[in-house]
């Protein structure tokens, strides 16, 4: 990820085809270490494209990556909460009732400023 981004950073200063060479040389500017092996792997797979064409492609990988997880967990969260039945709904109305206590409990006296109606 570092090689890429040093290689974003290169292509958006203005040189339109940075090398390995210059790659590295920004790395060790900032005192990181380069893996020749990586970076040249780097360097093939993005030699002959524009930046712009290699973001694109990016993010319709991260579209279609994106999406998958989710709707398996939210899956297992419902199988889960079939196996306990009506117990998340007994939580959901002792925390209601929780919540009205609270909201008695600030009207009686802590209002200062009067009812909202007056205003």
């Amino acid at each position: 990820m570092k090689y890429l981004a040093a290689y974003a950073l290169l292509v958006l200063s203005g040189k339109e085809n940075p090398t390995e060479a210059d790659v590295e040389n920004l790395l060790k500017e900032v005192g990181i270490k380069t893996d020749k092996a990586q970076l040249k792997v780097l360097m093939e797979a993005v030699q002959g494209k524009k930046l712009h064409e290699l973001i694109a492609a990016g993010m319709n990988k991260i579209q279609t990556v994106g999406s998958a997880p989710a709707g398996g967990a939210a899956a297992a969260v419902a199988k889960d909460d079939e196996k306990k039945g009506g117990k998340k709904e007994k939580k959901e109305e002792k925390k209601e009732e929780e919540k009205k206590e609270e909201e008695d409990a600030l009207e009686g006296g802590l209002n200062l400023f009067g009812d909202e109606d007056e205003y």
